[in-house]
């Protein structure tokens, strides 16, 4: 059992494949978050919950009812998506605020910590705080318009469904989304690893998890 001074352990969410492989290569490399045997790094566990916002929502119920992920596990859903604002660019970072969708909003968890830990590490791009919205489908022209007239300033299918589900068991959990924007207004990708943006966002998201580490360190759990 975690005592109140440690952090319990972060379950790290995302749906696609290539996004495992970045984030699995990510949780790899050597650095001074993987020091003293790795503890950190020991910590998470990487979930592929496959494409869409009911496979998000199944997978991530199914994974927190497990003793090994129990109690007051933190999760952040993460992989990349659409940019709504224009200026925004592949390779972006955007911290949400609160996910939302039809179901509702879910606010997240340290955001300012997050955004900090992000900023800090410079990926060469901008890190944008703000609403993520959750979308049933890949958004394009007159829908990626509609959602960023809602306030929202990216989108993706899993990130609102992932963090809907954490959020509604028993367990009060910190909860976060970090997403790396892989198309945008007048960047929009018409298949991911064939192009330039594609493969900005894959290195970006490779290199993300010490500050997933560094934000989940600052949580003292049981959280409250």
């Amino acid at each position: 059992m975690d005592s109140p001074e440690t952090p319990g352990p972060l379950l790290v969410a995302c749906a696609l494949g290539i996004e495992h492989v970045a984030l699995r290569r990510g949780l790899g490399r050597p650095g001074p978050d993987h020091a003293n045997g790795g503890t950190d790094a020991a910590r998470v566990r990487l979930l592929r919950s496959g494409m869409g916002p009911q496979a998000a929502r199944t997978a991530v119920t199914r994974a927190l009812a497990g003793e090994e992920v129990a109690g007051g596990t933190a999760v952040l859903a993460t992989g990349f998506c659409a940019g709504l604002a224009r200026g925004m660019r592949p390779g972006d970072l955007v911290v949400a605020e609160e996910t939302r969708d039809e179901h509702g909003r879910t606010r997240c968890t340290g955001t300012e910590l997050l955004t900090t830990a992000l900023t800090r590490r410079g990926f060469g791009g901008t890190v944008h705080v703000g609403p993520l919205a959750g979308t049933d489908r890949v958004v394009r022209g007159r829908g990626r318009a509609a959602l960023h007239t809602s306030g929202a300033i990216a989108a993706d299918m899993e990130s609102a469904a992932t963090l809907g589900a954490a959020a509604a068991g028993t367990a009060r959990r910190p909860v976060a989304a970090v997403r790396v924007v892989v198309d945008a207004p007048g960047h929009e990708l018409i298949r991911i690893g064939t192009l330039r943006g594609g493969i900005s966002a894959f290195r970006v998201l490779r290199g993300v998890l010490p500050a997933f580490l560094e934000w989940h360190r600052s949580l003292l759990l049981p959280w409250r």
